[in-house]
């Protein structure tokens, strides 16, 4: 059985649109099944930078203690539904990941840190804080390593991200053209399990809009869900992550509720 926590969080991102992704969980979990989903409730006040160099640091600690004590609760297997990024972290803290490989879905690599980011928001520092580095106060601790990060689709990328991304997996979005390309980059690490991170923004915005930030030539939902499908049928996926949709309207997030819950059924 799959259960569905939903973290409605926008304190994370650096869009000026953020809170449109509260309106982007809300949609999403509309077409859960309700028996199986929960929806947390969320910090609603931005927070404080706590004297960090991460602007709403509080809101993010409170949202982190949320999804932690939902996790412990349980051992079923869970896909977490933000929100920002940051909500990836936060779930990834709160389990075991010594045999775990990560799959960082997303067209930005989310490698940036405090002293060098451009924004200051923690969504563009969470698969930096999932290695283990950055804020002590949201890194995990032990990080994990580098070689089983597997990054796919990021080509938004800031030039403060280059150090850290030499030293994980890339997989550019023509590789989804051979749907055993995932399942055999996730393989190579030696994991015996792994978690799957899309935020909704690694979609081609052709055929997907409801991002703050789109970048052109992304992935089509059916080559993600296939690659992801043929990754589950060689890999336990321990949990998983849909983030980022923040839909401009209800009309809207109609448009792009199909492409989102196929890739919910691939990794459900």
């Amino acid at each position: 059985m799959t259960r569905f926590l939903i973290v409605p969080q926008w304190q994370g991102s650096p869009s000026t649109r953020a809170m449109l992704l509260i309106d982007g969980a809300a949609a999403i979990a509309g077409d859960l099944p309700r028996r199986d989903t929960t929806t947390l409730d969320v910090p609603l006040e931005a927070g404080d930078s706590l004297g960090t160099g991460i602007r709403r640091l509080s809101a993010l600690l409170r949202t982190r203690e949320l999804v932690a004590e939902q996790l412990a609760a349980t051992d079923e297997h869970t896909v977490v539904v933000g929100g920002d990024c940051s909500v990836s972290a936060f779930a990834l803290s709160a389990i075991d990941t010594s045999d775990l490989a990560v799959l960082w879905c997303d067209a930005h690599p989310d490698l940036n840190d405090a002293p060098t980011s451009p924004s200051g928001a923690f969504a563009g520092m969470a698969l930096r804080a999932v290695m283990g580095e950055g804020e002590p106060q949201l890194a995990l601790s032990p990080g994990i390593p580098a070689e089983r990060i597997i990054l796919l689709g990021a080509r938004s990328i800031d030039d403060t991200e280059r150090d850290a991304l030499d030293r994980v997996t890339l997989l550019d979005p023509g590789s989804l053209g051979d749907p055993s390309a995932v399942s055999a980059a996730v393989r190579a690490t030696g994991a015996r399990r792994v978690w799957v991170h899309i935020d909704v923004d690694v979609l081609d915005p052709a055929e997907f809009e409801g991002v703050s930030e789109a970048a052109p030539f992304g992935v089509t939902a059916a080559d993600l869900a296939a690659a992801l499908r043929r990754l589950r049928e060689e890999v336990p996926i321990a949990g998983a992550t849909i983030a980022g949709f923040a839909p401009r309207s209800p009309a809207d997030a109609v448009l792009d509720l199909g492409a989102i819950l196929r890739l919910i059924g691939a990794v459900a």
